[in-house]
Parts: C-alpha cells; sequence; structure tokens
C-alpha cells in the first residue's frame, strides 16, 4: 500500500498540470447578509495574491434564489472582485471558469488586463457557496469496477444505481435539482453585476465557461462589451466525438513520422496504440490494469501536449513489454477523476442542457477498429440508461446555436481533444462579431494560455481593450515528443524509493526488537 500511494502522488502532481495555476490562499469571506432577499449583497476589503504580486480586493457573499420561477429556496455564493491598478477602469471582466463541476474562484487573472479592468469571479452555483452537489455513492462507483472493465456493463450499471441514490439524497435534502442550471448561473452573474453597480463588462471564459458565455449573450447581449472564449464548447458538445477523437489522435501520428527519433521507437504510433490496448494484461506486479480506466485517463492526458507525450510513451513502452506507465495510469484514475469535480453539478448541469445530444450518442455504435473511442462519453453519459435522473432541459433557443452580435473571440489549439477547433467552426457562422484563432498544435486551455503565455496574454489584452486582433506576435511551438520523466520511469523510480523505505522500515523494527532484547538481557543479568 505505501509504493502504491507514492506512485499516485507522483501522477497526481502529473495531472493537477491539466488545470490552471490558482491562488490557494484561504479567502475568509464575511457571513451572508442579515437581509435574506434575492440579491443581498455583502463585502469586506482585502488583498489578492497570486504568484509574488498582491492586488486590492472585495470579498463578497450574494445571496441568491435557489429557484427564480417559483421564488423558493436562498443560496448563497462567493465573489471576489479584483481591482483595477487605473483610478478610472474600463469595463470589468467576469471570469467563466472551465468544468462543469469545478470551481469558478480559482482564477489567476492577467496581469496586463489589471491595469485598465476590474475582475470579477462569481462563485458557480452547485459548486461554490452554500450547496455542493457532491455525489461521494457515484465517486465510489467510479473506483469499484473490481476486477471488471469501468466501462463494461455490469460497472456502468452500477454507476447509474449510485446516481439515482445520490440524486435520492440530494432531493431528500430539499435542493431543487432543476434549478442548478447554465441560465440559472448567468442570472447570478447578473445579480453581482447589479449589486457591483457595472453598466456593461467583459467575459472571458474557458472550456465549459464558453458555453456559459455564449448563453449570455443571448440573454443579455445589451450587457456585454466583449467576449473572449478559450477552448470553444458549443451547444451539443457536452459529448466527444469519437470521429474527431481519432482524428486528432491520426494527426499526433503524422507528427510523429516526422519525429526520426520518435520513429525508431515506433514507425506506427497508432497501430502501437491500438495493439496495447486490444493485448491490455489485467496485472502488472501486484497493480491491476483496468482498460476502461486506462482509456479515461489517457483520454483526459491527451487535453495538453505535455501530458499527452507522456501517454504515448507509456504506449511505447507497454509494446515493448513494459506495462508500468499503463498501471500507473489506471491506479491514478481512482485517486484523480472522482475527486477532480462536483459530480452533481457536472451531471445536471450538462444533462439539462444538451440531454437531446446525449440520447443520440448513446444509440450510436463505433467502429471496431476504432482506438480510443468515446470513453468518456460511456463513463458519463451511459449510466443515463440504468437510473433515474431528474431532467428539465433548458429553453430550445439555448440549446441551439442561434446568432448573437457580441464581439467574440474564439480561440482554438489545433489539437485540443477536450473542445476540438472543429467544434467552435461550426458555431463561428452563428457569431456575427466573431473571429476565431487557431494555435497550432496547441491543446486545450492549459496550452492556449500557457505554453506561449506572454504572447496570448498580449493577444487577449489588445482584444478586450481595443476590440483588434492581432496574432503577428504568436510564435510556433513545434511538437516534442521527448519525454524526461514518463510514467514508466516514474513508477519504477516511486517502486523503488517504497522499497527502499519498507527495507530501512524493516532494518529498522529489526534493530528496535534486538535492542529490546539485548535490554531486557542486561535487566536480566543484573537481577542475577
Amino acid at each position: 500500500m505505501a509504493n502504491r500511494k507514492i506512485i499516485i502522488s507522483n501522477l497526481t502532481v502529473v495531472l493537477i498540470l491539466i488545470s490552471l495555476g490558482c491562488n490557494s490562499e484561504k479567502n475568509d469571506y464575511p457571513e451572508p447578509s442579515d437581509k435574506s432577499i434575492n440579491g443581498a449583497f455583502v463585502s469586506r476589503k482585502g488583498t489578492f495574491k497570486f504568484g509574488d504580486k498582491n492586488y486590492s480586493a472585495d470579498y463578497g457573499i450574494i445571496t441568491v434564489t435557489e429557484n427564480r420561477e417559483n421564488g423558493r429556496g436562498l443560496i448563497h455564493l462567493p465573489v471576489i472582485r479584483i481591482y483595477a491598478r487605473t483610478k478610472n477602469p474600463r469595463e470589468p471582466i467576469f471570469g467563466l471558469a472551465g468544468g462543469p463541476g469545478q470551481s469558478n474562484m480559482n482564477w489567476s487573472p492577467i496581469d496586463s488586463l489589471l491595469f485598465n479592468h476590474d475582475f470579477v469571479m462569481v462563485g458557480y452555483r452547485g459548486v461554490d457557496g452554500s450547496t455542493v452537489l457532491d455525489c461521494p455513492e457515484v465517486a465510489e462507483a467510479f473506483k469499484n469496477s473490481g476486477e471488471s472493465d469501468l466501462l463494461s456493463e455490469k460497472s456502468l450499471r452500477e454507476i447509474g444505481k449510485a446516481w439515482e441514490q445520490s440524486t435520492h439524497r440530494l432531493t431528500s435534502q430539499g435542493i431543487d435539482l432543476t434549478s442548478y442550471t447554465m441560465p440559472e448561473t448567468i442570472e447570478d452573474m447578473e445579480a453581482v453585476r447589479n449589486a457591483l453597480k457595472y453598466d456593461r463588462i467583459n467575459l472571458m471564459s474557458e472550456s465549459y465557461g464558453t458555453r456559459i458565455a455564449y448563453i449570455y449573450s443571448l440573454l443579455h447581449p445589451q450587457n456585454i462589451q466583449r467576449s473572449v472564449m478559450i477552448g470553444v464548447n458549443p451547444p451539443g458538445h457536452f459529448i466527444w466525438d469519437s470521429q474527431q477523437t481519432e482524428e486528432q489522435l491520426y494527426y499526433y501520428a503524422q507528427l510523429w513520422s516526422k519525429d526520426s527519433i520518435m520513429l525508431k521507437e515506433s514507425p506506427d504510433l497508432i497501430e502501437t496504440m491500438r495493439k496495447v490496448l486490444h493485448n491490455l494484461p489485467r496485472k502488472w506486479l501486484f497493480f491491476s490494469i483496468d482498460p476502461g480506466k486506462v482509456k479515461v485517463t489517457a483520454f483526459s492526458l491527451l487535453f495538453q501536449r505535455n501530458t499527452a507525450t507522456m501517454v504515448f510513451d507509456s504506449f511505447v513502452a507497454a509494446e515493448q513489454g513494459d506495462y508500468s506507465g499503463i498501471a500507473l495510469m489506471s491506479l491514478a484514475f481512482d485517486y484523480t477523476f472522482p475527486s477532480m469535480f462536483v459530480l452533481g453539478d457536472l451531471a445536471y448541469k450538462a444533462i439539462s442542457a444538451d440531454f437531446d445530444s446525449l440520447q443520440i450518442n448513446l444509440i450510436q455504435e463505433e467502429p471496431s477498429d476504432i482506438v480510443l473511442g468515446s470513453s468518456m462519453n460511456k463513463l458519463l453519459w451511459e449510466p443515463l440508461n440504468y437510473g433515474h435522473f431528474p431532467i428539465k432541459l433548458i429553453p430550445q433557443k439555448l440549446r441551439s446555436m442561434i446568432q448573437t452580435d457580441v464581439e467574440t473571440l474564439l480561440l482554438s489549439g489545433s489539437v485540443d481533444f477536450s473542445t476540438p477547433a472543429e467544434s467552435a467552426n461550426e458555431l463561428l457562422p452563428y457569431m456575427k462579431n466573431g473571429k476565431q484563432v487557431i494555435l497550432c498544435e496547441f491543446g486545450h486551455v492549459g496550452d492556449i494560455r500557457y505554453l506561449r503565455q506572454a504572447q496570448t496574454e498580449l493577444l487577449i489584452t489588445n482584444y478586450l481593450n481595443t476590440g483588434i486582433i492581432d496574432t503577428s506576435k504568436i510564435e510556433y511551438v513545434p511538437m516534442d515528443f521527448q519525454v524526461s520523466w514518463g510514467f514508466p520511469r516514474i513508477a519504477k523510480v516511486a517502486l523503488g524509493v517504497a522499497a527502499i523505505i519498507l527495507i530501512a522500515l524493516l532494518i529498522g523494527i529489526i534493530w528496535f526488537i534486538r535492542k529490546i532484547k539485548r535490554h531486557r538481557k542486561l535487566k536480566a543479568s543484573l537481577v542475577l
């Protein structure tokens, strides 16, 4: 068990790289207003810290109605306003982070934007604040595929039952699950905009947050100055297109084939992955290998370039008989994936928006020769067939692509497995004042924001300040498949460290026992 924990801790660090850096300080919010009414807001002055910089900020709590249709229930959400450095700031920027099921309070704002703009974070209902849609029953079901395959029908049925159990528990607590939707989240943002007395705002959104930004532009276009969408998720795309995934793998394979060093490792990257997945052993040493967990973890790690190379490295090693990296990916699932999301929020926001698309996807059959396929779809959405869920769809016009006039910059990476650039292309015709920039060989949000950080931040800052898109400073970053610390190496080093610790512990125990025996013998001789 000790060596297992060491291995997992290493991979956890790797997976954290997928998410954005965040403000790790524990924030001290005031108590909610004594006025228990919708829109009541209370705040205190403070300092926002990230990196080596401090900013003046307000820390607040907004009280909003849980169900705005019937006016029932109140929930409290955290708010952070980071003040611009200038005395006469321009339109503030509201951040909309990725998810669903992840916090909106962990932003690392762009410093150059904070010169002219306040930056505002409003907690996502269902994740941040007084009501959190945790589903420990589902998290446990994710882990407990046992000797089965995580994506087997047996496992998915158990996950479906767990969803039903979670739903029953949450509703019995008086939580109205049908109120945890993106339109309601947008009205929370509007409540904060009014409380802070802002006229128009800018939006900066990432991944799932871009869907909120798009719907925001349909519901309240008059309140938005400009919008930047990073890793665009249009209506219908809380599911992943297995064909797009396959095409992106082939794109990586083409890049791989141009690298003479990598070609010596594997002449055909796609065939390597297909062969390894087809012939997966169920154990490496004493560690189990779950095929479904390997596929889901691999798909998640493909979101960013650096972790994608670690996936490829593990598959190449496995083809050569070393399954240590694959086993590490399987083991890591239990220690990372179930706790990465507030699962109830993930499910109910996605289902309420894209249930039509989910239903279509669930009845489609994939080609038998597909490599990764829709592993994430199977895990998250197929259990819908085996459990009861309170589904209340958001209005049809908000589940469709319809025109918006809001000025919008859409930023996509050409190898983004989470929100492919092709999906953003579908939305672009409906963005009357929208422009798309595709960054060649960039992956998901983390790559777009940090692979060439200064250059991307300059692009975003200029756009929000002037509406002008200037990509001349963005440098091409060629793909590098070489890995210095891959999963196979991490697994072996972790096992080695664990073995040394166990040997040292064993030596210590033996020394202690001998010392006790010597002490007892000495004591006995003195008595005699």
